[in-house]
């Protein structure tokens, strides 16, 4: 508990007691740290970051100058309960990132995964749940209860309406409004965030094999332009194709969903 002997922490820098730093962090200038904050190991704050409430932040996560991590949640409903943010490891959070506690409402823990990158003024809100490998371009701002599954890019300027569930490898384009859930793999644009198609290049960039490719394509196809309703154009997919990456579409278009979906064109 306490202070790890071989961390560095800065004259200047104020930590609470009952902090945990843990070995080889990297505590910079004018930072604070509140007294429920646990940092893993190898972690750094450049200087000015400002980490409080019942937070953990994973190994070798890097926050930059002027973040305000696990701070109360934006939400009038919060009541002053007890709620956690927890980072995984590897995390690169950049200039002027804000990422709140969770809320009674939504499971009491807002949650971000391994290598991700959070580029300078992004908003996680309550309650979020972010996965691995997950790239936050600048000023994107993720509303209370999002869910956003690995391997996800979000555009800058972008906004990510309450509830929305992003799926796995979807891209999301500048300058959008995603007001609905979007589809493992998908490509998003436009100012309204309409659903166009397939990430082909983050599919190919990721070494997916040509038949699945394929075989998402044909799916996406016939969501677009099959008969009957979207969830049993969905429902059919299963019965025509081995393929993994489609059945994850299925799946994920068969599950829960509170904003429904972004459906092709």
């Amino acid at each position: 508990m306490g202070i790890d002997p071989s961390a560095q922490v800065h004259a200047s820098a104020i930590v609470e007691d009952g902090a945990v730093i843990g070995p080889g962090c990297v505590v910079g200038p004018f930072c604070t740290i509140g007294a429920a904050v646990k940092l893993g190991a190898g972690v750094e704050l450049k200087s000015h970051v400002v980490v409080t409430g019942d937070t953990e932040i994973g190994d070798e996560t890097v926050i930059f100058p002027f973040s305000v991590i696990g701070e109360i949640p934006q939400d009038l409903k919060f009541a002053g309960e007890d709620t956690k943010l927890v980072i995984g490891k590897r995390n690169r959070i950049r200039e002027h990132v804000t990422m709140n506690t969770g809320t009674a409402g939504g499971g009491f823990v807002t949650r971000v995964g391994d290598d991700g990158l959070f580029m300078a003024g992004c908003h996680v809100a309550h309650d979020a749940q972010i996965g691995n490998n997950v790239i936050l371009v600048n000023n994107v701002a993720v509303a209370g209860h999002v869910v956003i599954e690995d391997d996800v890019i979000v555009g800058g300027l972008s906004g990510l309406h309450q509830w929305v569930r992003i799926g796995r490898g979807a891209i999301i384009g500048a300058l959008s409004m995603v007001t609905a859930d979007v589809l493992p793999h998908a490509l998003v644009q436009g100012p309204r965030g309409e659903l166009d198609g397939l990430n082909l290049v983050g599919l190919k960039r990721r070494g997916v094999d040509r038949a699945d490719i394929t075989a998402l394509r044909a799916a996406f196809l016939m969501l677009k332009q099959g008969e009957g309703s979207f969830q049993e154009r969905a429902a059919r997919l299963t019965d025509d194709t081995d393929s993994a990456y489609v059945r994850e579409m299925v799946r994920f278009i068969t599950g829960d969903s509170d904003r429904g979906f972004l459906t092709p064109k």
